[in-house]
């Protein structure tokens, strides 16, 4: 089994120049295409379920998947909580076997937000596996706006939580769909000057290619969050088997059709953020 935590994949990116992809996942047909896709490029990857995937399916069921996926290949799988909102979430993930535990309290005051994070911070080293933290609120694409990361706050919430990476908002954005954005490098940079710990980008699908690369060689971020770029890869190949043939109504053979068109597309995102050859 190549089973992995946060720590074990993200600390050797500091050192070597590269990001790891954090990649969202909605279910089986994505999550498999992510591990092949990983293990083509001989890289690390995080498999990622977040609330709208845990909503789909319960946690044990999503643990045991991806930890499946995990012993299928030979390249370090990170099985992650993303945005988990309480402490019982946090559990519940522990206990279904993810070795890695996201707690988003970015939308509460920051005493609060750093309190409740330290508490999942201990209970995930307790057990031997990573935590991520939140400081400054990402926003999304049409919906709420984002609150960037106070690089004094983002120093004392990551000394006083003990978190092994660090989510910031720094001009990135939930469910974009383009790539017309771009980060606050400046801010960055403060964060960077601030603290050590790795630092984390949410939203990122709406960066543009090269900032991701430049950034992932560059800097502390070494973990970009991808998942609407490889949502539109997966509907576009649902689509276009759907339309193929009208009459086909056999689910299992249709699915099939999405699994090399996502792949191709996770594989460009493993490469683009320098991860290929690093297992």
């Amino acid at each position: 089994m190549t089973l992995a935590t946060l720590s074990d994949v993200l600390q050797p990116a500091l050192k070597g120049g590269y990001a790891v992809p954090g990649l969202v996942c909605l279910g089986w047909e994505d999550m498999r295409a992510y591990v092949a896709a990983a293990q083509a490029e001989r890289a690390p990857v995080i498999l990622q379920a977040g609330p709208s995937c845990r909503a789909h399916t319960p946690l044990p069921v999503l643990g045991a998947m991806m930890r499946h996926l995990a012993d299928s290949v030979d390249v370090p799988v990170v099985v992650h909580l993303d945005h988990g909102y309480t402490l019982d979430d946090c559990r519940e993930a522990l206990d279904a076997g993810f070795t890695s535990l996201m707690y988003d309290g970015s939308r509460k005051p920051l005493a609060q937000n750093i309190d409740e994070t330290a508490q999942v911070a201990a209970l995930a080293h307790a057990a031997g596996i990573s935590c991520e933290g939140e400081i400054g609120f990402v926003g999304y694409a049409g919906g709420d706006a984002s609150a960037g990361t106070d690089p004094e706050e983002a120093a004392q919430f990551a000394r006083e939580t003990g978190v092994d990476a660090m989510a910031i908002s720094v001009g990135n954005v939930h469910l974009q769909t383009d790539h017309e954005g771009g980060l606050d490098e400046p801010r960055i940079r403060a964060i960077e000057a601030a603290t050590e710990v790795p630092l984390v980008i949410h939203g990122g699908s709406g960066v543009p290619y090269a900032q991701r690369a430049a950034l992932a060689a560059g800097s502390r971020i070494v973990k970009f969050n991808i998942g609407t770029e490889l949502r539109m890869a997966f509907g576009q190949a649902l689509r276009a088997a759907v339309n193929a043939d009208p009459d086909r109504y056999d689910r299992v053979a249709i699915l099939k059709e999405t699994h090399d068109p996502v792949m191709a597309a996770a594989r460009a995102v493993i490469r683009n953020l320098g991860a290929s050859g690093r297992e």
